[in-house]
């Protein structure tokens, strides 16, 4: 994979990646579900929306004591099994008769454990939510959520849960060790070191006070999952003796029309305490950022 090249993202990504966005309708009708008014007034009244590009995990919970009953006995009605609670729940979610329950559970993005967003769709589809849940997780798993970020939800939304309604068009599920291994590893690298120094420069970036909202936090959940010289670089600072001392986020130079920054990461030799910087161009104007320039040494100006 050349240096420009995008991150061979895993399977769970990758077959979506590339496809259209999906086109932006009317929520549904305020009817529909309890919270459906409030959401729809929030999105309308929102003076200045963001755009976001968050990487965290996706979490149903129950807003209500009584759509928790309501959930227990779709449950009930299935018959007996001998599956765990999350199998249970994942087969609860996909069945048709239970769309009513889908549309009404709260769904919560969480950042390394940390509540930030509530999640709806924008154009009334919650199938992602639905394929987003695992039955069977593990500590590693993440999606990607891009959308517009609202106002912060009224407590009557989520059993008073009181933090920003993320409007989604996509989600992307993965995880960690998936996105890690599709990196190209040079022939010379050693594999496991290679994952271990990748795996810091994600973590590096998958941080609770990443919210996906700013131009330098979308810019660098863009890098994560889309540019995998990142990760290249880390490992062969690393093994010369480096240390990542620093990801910072400038406006670009070449900012007028659009909004572009530099992403610059900062290693210094463990030895002679000298510094090496490098960065990277990223476009941020939409809600989709992309590449403007390949990762280059970068001199202070």
């Amino acid at each position: 994979m050349s240096e420009q090249a995008q991150v061979e993202i895993p399977n769970a990504i990758s077959e979506t990646i590339g496809s259209e966005p999906r086109r932006a309708v009317t929520l549904q009708a305020a009817g529909s579900c309890p919270t459906c008014a409030a959401t729809a007034q929030l999105e309308s009244q929102a003076s200045a929306p963001q755009c976001a590009y968050v990487i965290g995990h996706i979490e149903p919970r129950h807003p209500t004591l009584g759509l928790e009953k309501e959930a227990r006995q779709a449950i009930a009605r299935a018959g007996t099994t001998k599956d765990t609670d999350r199998e249970v729940m994942s087969k609860m979610l996909k069945d048709s008769g239970n769309k009513y329950l889908v549309r009404q559970l709260c769904w919560v993005l969480l950042i390394q454990g940390i509540e930030h967003y509530i999640l709806l769709p924008r154009d009334g589809d919650y199938q992602p939510l639905i394929d987003a849940y695992r039955a069977e997780p593990n500590p590693g798993d993440l999606e990607l959520v891009i959308g517009m970020r609202g106002r912060i939800a009224p407590p009557t939304m989520c059993n008073g849960l009181q933090v920003p309604i993320l409007f989604f068009d996509q989600i992307y599920a993965f995880d960690r060790k998936s996105l890690l291994d599709a990196i190209p590893k040079p022939k010379e690298a050693d594999a496991k070191k290679f994952t271990s120094a990748a795996g810091e420069m994600l973590d590096r970036i998958v941080d609770p006070n990443n919210a996906g909202a700013t131009d330098a936090d979308r810019a660098l959940n863009y890098l994560a999952v889309r540019y995998d010289r990142i990760y290249s670089l880390a490992a062969e600072q690393f093994a010369g003796n480096g240390s990542l001392a620093s990801v910072n986020v400038l406006p670009s130079p070449l900012s007028g029309t659009r909004r572009i920054v530099d992403v610059v990461f900062t290693f210094v030799d463990r030895a002679t305490d000298v510094p090496s910087k490098y960065f990277v161009r990223v476009d941020v104007t939409e809600c989709y950022p992309f590449l403007v320039s390949k990762m280059v040494p970068y001199y202070d100006r």
